[in-house]
């Protein structure tokens, strides 16, 4: 029964150092995009190169005519 006395305010000291660290998580930004990830694992690995590098997203839209010419 002795030991109930170092146990409450063990708990009591731990529960607000993750109440500490909950407020930190909170305040510097880690919760702000949650779905993003998620999102990011479901796209394609086309849309995500047209991002990374604009001048394809670009030559994808011009089409080459049978001709050869180019049609832009």
């Amino acid at each position: 029964m002795e030991v109930i006395y170092g146990l409450i305010p063990g708990m009591l000291l731990l529960g607000l150092v993750a109440v500490g660290v909950l407020f930190w998580a909170a305040r510097s930004g880690q919760f702000d995009d949650l779905e993003g990830d998620g999102q990011r694992i479901l796209m394609d690995e086309d849309v995500e190169d047209a991002r990374r590098f604009p001048d394809a997203e670009a030559e994808a839209d011009r089409q080459v005519e049978p001709t050869g010419k180019e049609r832009g």
